[in-house]
């Protein structure tokens, strides 16, 4: 199986604001994650998880080490090609939908296909995101504007945005972590599957031992090591 994700000896650390010495959040990390899997990362809150993610992802930038995700070496990436990375090859699913509330569900699902990066004309993302809602549950939502569906609906709408461009990774931070038990439940089933049948890469930062089950690998960030569970 091929490697997606390489992480070796990742350090991030903050100035401290008052000039002394630097925040260490993590220290020499290391993680590989193989093509087509889930893995969860758990750990308590301020441990890192959502920072490790984000630099994943390439919302936020290590102070040392190596990362390799799809191939790609992401330190080496210019502006250009860390725009196109983050557009093409993960998608994202936050804790809060991030929704346009001006925007039916479908517009919002064709958003990340606008940017230009995927070559995709109107029709062909518009046919792609009927297809993803149809897949989330929501095939009768296109029309509705956010505000008229329910948070459990938002989030597979937000499942689906995430997905229009076909990524090789999911990045998941907290998916859950608005909803009430049986919207939870049905979400992180929902990535599951979309795990499975897509052979996604799917890396999920959660609070919940139950989501974190679900998944082929769990992973515990605290102070600032990052160890297997199982």
């Amino acid at each position: 199986m091929n490697k997606m994700i390489e992480i070796s000896k990742l350090s991030k650390s903050f100035a401290s604001p008052d000039g002394e010495e630097a925040v260490n959040v993590f220290s020499d990390i290391d993680l590989e994650v193989e093509e087509g899997s889930s893995v969860a990362i758990v750990g308590p809150s301020g441990s890192g998880k959502s920072t490790l993610l984000n630099i994943i992802g390439l919302l936020d930038k290590p102070t040392n080490g190596k990362l390799i995700v799809d191939q790609k070496d992401l330190n080496q990436l210019g502006k250009e090609e860390v725009s196109e990375y983050r557009n093409q090859t993960v998608g994202f699913v936050f804790q809060a939908h991030h929704l346009l509330p001006s925007c039916t569900v479908i517009e919002n699902v064709m958003l990340p296909g606008l940017a230009g990066f995927g070559g995709k004309n109107t029709g062909d993302l518009k046919d792609r995101a009927n297809q993803l809602l149809v897949e989330v549950g929501l095939g009768h939502r296109t029309t509705h504007f956010p505000g008229q569906i329910s948070g459990g609906e938002r989030q597979r709408v937000a499942v689906a945005r995430s997905l229009i461009n076909q990524p090789a990774v999911l990045l998941a931070d907290e998916p859950t972590g608005a909803l009430d038990k049986k919207n939870s439940e049905h979400l992180v089933n929902l990535l599951n599957e979309l795990n499975e049948e897509k052979s996604l890469t799917l890396v999920m930062v959660t609070h919940s031992s139950g989501s974190a089950s679900k998944m082929k690998k769990a992973y515990h960030l605290d102070e600032g090591n990052l160890r297997q569970e199982r």
